[in-house]
């Protein structure tokens, strides 16, 4: 059975767009709610008929809840965007009502499970089956069930306005051409000033980044870093408080006795109070290097404020920049004349194509804005088609304003194909080499997404394994952007000339500085996540307040005065308590990438050896999706279990 990709309106008319978004949401909850209603009835004596429709019934849901979230994200018109968000909302409310039946839940729990023993994935969905319905609190009262089903619907109401809020909270300053001397000749040429003689500068990621790296004015970068920080304040501070108190009202409802431990029982972790202990070893394994990197970086600093006792926040970016480019040779700007977009964008496909034995075809295809581009995935040596993705990477107004992977349809055998689309921020013109690694980095979501998108559960499909480990392939994959072998593939200046070896080598040797900083940032990071839900438990405390006092224990920078973080930390809603998860996938990451050598003879990275563990990788770990535990796939990749030892080297080096 030969299958297509989801069809999409042919008209970019809003109207079109309204329709089919009314059209598609209508008839996947119809198909969802005909199955779910025969099921209530199902005789237990056919246990896999029962799996199967259960199965098809959520992958009908997952398809609402799926378009509804990313074209609620991205698409150019706000009538769309609004009938998107509504849909995801009836699916997640679909869902609830069905976790909340009893009758439903019934059916499974009268499943003999040993009726399914001969089939290890039917006999694995079963048992989270039953746990979904355990954790949503289908044994509760009605009394009890209905204000779960309030809290749950008004969380998704919550979140979704949070992310409005913040998606649409793009702030300026306005600036005098002369206050902007150190910025990209290509970044001044494309911000011409306006009729009053200043240049509007946005929050979005292609200006804020390069204002506060480049920008000689520290008047700017400190108005710049201001409004970036300021960025959903003070709107969503109650938004937050309010979905907070929802979560833990929930949790403690279903029996845990906070949010983060609710939220940890099905993740790799396993305990919400091992969240805090993972936090403290990773600060604790960061202190040597960030007391390093500081060092490094307060020496700078001191040139040009010999009286300074910290680096003031809204310049540690910039003097972190003039520390590449003075001790370590690194210049970012010419760094960025090898990294075109169109160019990077090739190279992306051709890297990721040789690596997993993939082919990418562009297809002209109708797509929600023009600059969105899709491409048809097959294996290099056939021609059944593996998916469709979609690279929608540039900013727009009212479009998501971060980097993430999602998904347009979950891909199972015989029913559907995986889609997924990549959502990004990046540049037109000439790109920092940070953002060429976010690319490879969301880039390795998507192949996560389509490669394990052919299993026969929908369950089961794409990233669907647990949450504290779905960053690991993304961030193992960063690897392939910081190796010559392979940007000299594709990183050419406008001469065509690749990029040096010796610049490659000397930006690998500036990124080891600064690790010490990033770790103790993202344990700041991970502290708001986590502290922010745990204090429901005693005391609420003042969101700002906790923040600052957060950031003096596990930050590497200062606190800059005035500003509120936290009210565009757009990881509080789907992430919530758990933004641990980047840390913990990173130490699973580099103990991956240990198995492949580097300096390999023959070709490096693209070395006949490292490219059969590419395909061992490709067919072990991603491959499968969620049909084993996360440390079960590691394990069968790496022939051991999974251990801190790599990326403690990783970080000391």
């Amino acid at each position: 059975m030969t299958l297509e990709p989801l069809a999409l309106p042919t008209s970019d008319d809003p109207t079109a767009w309204a329709d089919w978004v009314r059209t598609r949401s209508q008839t996947e909850l119809d198909l969802a709610r005909e199955i779910v209603d025969k099921l209530r009835g199902a005789p237990v004596e056919e246990p896999h008929a029962v799996l199967r429709a259960w199965d098809e019934a959520a992958t009908h849901l997952g398809n609402v809840a799926a378009f509804g979230s990313l074209f609620g994200n991205v698409h150019p018109d706000e009538g769309v965007r609004d009938l998107a968000d509504a849909a995801e909302q009836e699916a997640q409310k679909v869902a609830t009502e069905w976790s909340l039946d009893r009758a439903l839940y019934e059916v499974f729990a009268a499943i003999d499970d040993t009726a399914v023993a001969d089939d290890r994935q039917a006999a694995r969905l079963l048992e989270k089956v039953r746990k979904d319905f355990r954790r949503s609190g289908v044994d509760r009262d009605d009394a009890t069930r209905t204000r779960i089903a309030e809290i749950k619907e008004r969380l998704t109401e919550l979140d979704q306005e949070f992310s409005r809020v913040v998606r649409d909270d793009v702030r300026t300053i306005r600036v005098e051409p002369e206050r902007l001397e150190g910025l990209p000749a290509d970044w001044l040429e494309a911000h011409p000033a306006d009729d009053d003689g200043l240049v509007t500068v946005t929050t979005d990621y292609p200006d804020a980044v390069p204002t506060r790296m480049f920008a000689r004015d520290q008047g700017v970068r400190r108005d710049m870093s201001i409004a970036f920080l300021e960025r959903g304040w003070p709107a969503t501070e109650p938004l937050l408080q309010e979905m907070f108190a929802l979560r833990h009202e929930l949790a403690t409802t279903v029996g845990f006795p906070d949010w983060p431990s609710y939220d940890a029982d099905v993740k790799m972790i396993g305990t919400g109070e091992a969240i805090p202990e993972f936090i403290d070893k990773i600060t604790a394994a960061a202190q040597e290097p960030m007391e390093k990197d500081l060092a490094l970086l307060m020496e700078r600093y001191r040139q040009d404020f010999p009286d300074a006792e910290v680096i003031a926040a809204y310049d540690a970016i910039h003097y972190q920049e003039l520390v590449r480019q003075e001790r370590y040779d690194v210049d970012s700007q010419l760094v960025r004349t090898y990294f075109a977009f169109d160019k990077v964008r090739q190279g992306l496909l051709d890297v990721t194509g040789k690596l997993f034995g993939l082919r990418y075809e562009r297809v002209d295809v109708p797509v929600w804005q023009e600059d969105v581009a899709a491409y048809d995935v097959f294996p290099i040596d056939g021609e059944g088609r593996l998916g469709r993705i979609y690279l929608d990477l540039h900013p727009r107004e009212g479009k998501y304003k971060h980097a993430a992977q999602f998904t347009l349809t979950d891909g199972v055998a015989g029913r559907q194909l995986p889609e997924g689309v990549l959502v990004c921020n990046f540049s037109r013109g000439l790109m920092e080499h940070d953002h060429v690694v976010t690319l490879f980095h969301e880039f390795g979501h998507l192949l996560h997404h389509v490669l394990a998108g052919h299993g026969e559960w929908g369950r089961f499909a794409g990233v669907a394994t647990e949450w504290d480990f779905v960053e690991a392939p993304s961030q193992m994959l960063e690897e392939w952007a910081w190796h010559p072998d392979v940007l000299r593939t594709f990183a050419t200046n406008e001469a065509g000339e690749p990029i040096p070896v010796e610049l490659v080598d000397a930006m690998r040797a500036a990124d080891d500085y600064g690790k010490g900083i990033y770790a103790r940032t993202q344990m700041f990071y991970a502290s708001v996540s986590y502290w922010f839900h745990a204090d429901q438990a005693g005391e609420v405390r003042d969101l700002t307040e906790r923040m600052v006092e957060l950031q003096g224990k596990y930050a590497a920078l200062p606190y800059l005065e005035g500003t509120h973080f936290f009210a565009a930390f757009g990881h509080l809603g789907g992430y919530s308590s758990a933004y641990y998860t980047y840390m913990w996938s990173l130490v699973i990451a580099k103990d991956m990438f240990s198995a492949f050598d580097p300096d390999a003879a023959g070709g490096g990275l693209y070395s006949d050896a490292n490219l059969e563990i590419a395909r061992r990788y490709r067919d072990r770990v991603l491959v499968p999706g969620g049909q084993q535990d996360a440390a079960d796939l590691v394990a069968d990749f790496l022939g051991r279990p999974f251990s801190f030892d790599a990326y403690a080297a990783w970080l000391a080096r």
